[in-house]
């Protein structure tokens, strides 16, 4: 169990509003078998450990990579007639409506997992996409895609808050108020955000970069285990200012208990081995420019941000 500090120095830890429990899910990556776990995990924790309100946020990348993106989406618009939902918008989800927008940004989306996402849908990219193909393949996805699959991908908000808490994909921009970031920043910063040493507005909740296990440091708390690669999808329960992981599901027995209080990864080894097999998991955040050996540096025009609020 964790109690994050919202201002270094001082006693003040961050707390949720009084009644409040948040689970918070890091990305998925279409891996929607790893997903229902996950959401039956929440529920069997709900039973063990009731609350007066609970709110799942998901911290976005749901497509891509993972063989279920379809499945995934599916699957979370219908967890949201079920319950509290909050489903945030993730970089990889950006480049769906650019696909068909701009077919030719199909150059970019494949090296980030795109054909897996249309593959999901039906469709049979070919490796060499010849002239013409990109358009083809935007047209079929405009086809195969459920117009409500779309409305969700098109209306997901990039941020959200919940009393002394700032959840969010990738992270934020140190020195910027969480009012005033940009959607760019919000879904794909990097190094700037994980190695500032100062306090932030708010407690951040966030995914995005890859770690063996969740890992919490004074300012956030990243969520992030390489689902799609791994088989470890993970979640934190906050409520108050205690923030709590749920137990590894790949551990997970339905009877059992949900929670553990020892945050040490049991296959340490495999993420190490998959960052170092896969860069596009990790980007250096240095130069402007986007460097093509980098495929997530190929970022999206900067826009004004979208988020949803629970004051305290």
């Amino acid at each position: 169990m964790w109690k994050p500090s919202r201002n270094a120095g001082s006693p003040t830890e961050a707390r949720l509003p009084y009644g409040i429990r948040v689970y918070a899910v890091g990305d998925v990556h279409g891996r929607t078998d790893l997903l229902n776990r996950q959401m039956a995990q929440i529920d069997a924790d709900e039973v063990r450990y009731p609350c007066i309100r609970s709110i799942v946020v998901f911290l976005g990348d749901y497509i891509d990579r993972g063989p279920d993106s379809r499945g995934t989406i599916e699957l979370l618009i219908a967890s949201t007639r079920m319950r509290e939902v909050v489903c945030l918008k993730g970089n990889h989800e950006t480049f769906v409506r650019r696909f068909l927008d701009a077919s030719l940004s199909l150059n970019d989306w494949r090296l980030m997992g795109g054909f897996e996402t249309l593959a999901s849908y039906g469709l049979k990219p070919s490796l060499g996409l010849n002239d013409g193909e990109h358009e083809r393949l935007a047209e079929e996805l405009r086809v195969a895609m459920p117009a409500q699959h779309l409305a969700f991908l098109d209306s997901l908000p990039s941020s959200f808050i919940c009393g002394d808490f700032f959840f969010v994909h990738a992270g934020v921009r140190p020195g910027i108020a969480l009012d005033r970031q940009t959607e760019d920043d919000l879904l794909w910063i990097r190094d700037d955000f994980l190695h500032y040493g100062s306090p932030f507005e708010k407690f951040v909740v966030h995914g995005h970069t890859p770690v063996n296990a969740p890992e919490v440091r004074f300012n956030r708390v990243s969520i992030d285990t390489g689902a799609f690669a791994t088989g470890r999808l993970s979640c934190v329960a906050i409520e108050g200012s205690d923030i709590v992981p749920l137990l590894d599901i790949r551990d997970w027995a339905a009877d059992g208990d949900t929670r553990t209080e020892s945050v040490q990864t049991k296959r340490d080894g495999g993420l190490d081995a998959l960052l170092r097999q896969n860069r596009g998991l990790y980007v250096p955040q240095s130069a402007q420019r986007p460097d093509p050996s980098y495929p997530e540096a190929t970022r999206p025009f900067r826009r004004k941000t979208a988020s949803r609020i629970i004051a305290p």
